[in-house]
């Protein structure tokens, strides 16, 4: 049995600490923020969690064993820092660092100190998503050309970091999880419409060492909510719609096929068109799963599904984006993470 301590509690602090106070395999939940009010909020929710106003305090519990860190991008390194160095196992929401060295020294440190960190790529362990993952994994689409993905809705606008920063890890954490690679180079384009210096959309185009290529485009300034995301194989596609909670994954038997002339007549193209499919999908709440994944990390001592390494890569990523958009969609290379640490 174990004890975690959740530090901020915002927007989504008090969803970790729900699932924590759920679960069988932790034993006390600790809580900790500099507002008072958002601590007498979580207790009165959660009377059995233990308050703490003061990171260090919490900190010093000697039964403490596991941080969950869900405060702003620019505070995850400290905070990371500070319960590796007290000895504490982290995870740390998305994204995981606000830079490339950030997240390496992260990453060396707890392995120094022989503990595991956890990054809050939720939707790794989406059902969906892990559902498209085995379809792929099957062959059912064959070699992968491209992945298309739209991430858009009106707000929340972020005072201190761009879209890109804000939406773009989920896309990025699922396209790597499905194809098992990461990209070679990215180019980006975008504006900042609202604030001047944040940008509010923002179009990603991905390369990856296998021939696939992808497409990220990510907005707080759209008329709808949408979370759409195809992916095209030479065998088969398939769209995957967030917003669809009946049937959020289609494969669609299409396809074509170019032959070349056997004399100097026209080429021809040879249209498929099959079946449309809803696979069934499993049913349980992913942020369940994800802490779970961690709490059991911490009692076996094994990184979680999301590790320390899959957040410098979505962090390396969103790097180059940055410079690619500062440089008006010049690409940028993306070394291999293994050359980081």
């Amino acid at each position: 049995m174990t004890t975690i301590g959740v530090v901020g509690l915002g927007y989504w602090g008090p969803n970790l600490v729900r699932n924590l106070t759920e679960n069988r395999h932790c034993k006390r939940v600790l809580v900790c923020d500099k507002d008072p009010l958002a601590l007498e909020r979580a207790t009165n929710r959660y009377p059995s969690a233990v308050p703490f106003l003061r990171y260090e305090e919490m900190l010093a519990d000697p039964q403490l064993q596991g941080v969950m860190i869900a405060t702003p991008i620019n505070t995850h390194y400290d905070l990371a820092r500070k319960a590796l160095t007290h000895g504490k196992h982290v995870f740390v929401e998305k994204p995981f660092t606000s830079s490339s060295d950030q997240a390496v020294d992260l990453i060396s440190l707890a392995d120094v100190q022989k503990l595991i960190i956890g990054v809050g790529h939720t939707f790794v362990y989406s059902p969906p998503v892990i559902k498209i993952r085995d379809i792929m994994e099957r062959g059912e689409l064959g070699e992968i050309f491209y992945i298309s993905s739209t991430r858009v809705n009106l707000g929340l606008h972020s005072k201190d970091h761009s879209v890109i920063w804000d939406l773009a890890p989920h896309d990025l954490s699922m396209i790597m999880y499905w194809l098992g690679e990461a990209p070679v180079e990215v180019t980006a384009t975008g504006k900042d419409f609202v604030q001047k210096g944040i940008p509010d959309v923002a179009f990603l185009n991905l390369r990856f060492a296998s021939g696939a290529i992808a497409h990220v485009e990510v907005s707080w300034l759209a008329p709808s909510k949408l979370r759409r995301t195809t992916i095209v194989g030479a065998a088969k596609m398939l769209v995957y719609d967030d917003t669809e909670h009946l049937e959020p994954v289609k494969l669609f038997d299409k396809g074509v096929r170019f032959k070349d002339p056997d004399t100097f007549g026209e080429y021809q193209l040879s249209y498929r068109t099959g079946d449309i499919i809803s696979p069934k999908i499993e049913s349980f709440e992913p942020l369940q799963s994800e802490v779970n994944d961690f709490v059991m990390g911490v009692t076996q001592r094994r990184n979680p599904k999301a590790n320390g390494e899959d957040g410098l890569r979505v962090v390396q990523v969103l790097e180059a984006a940055e410079r690619s958009l500062q440089r008006s969609g010049q690409p940028e290379k993306i070394e291999d993470v293994k050359s980081w640490i």
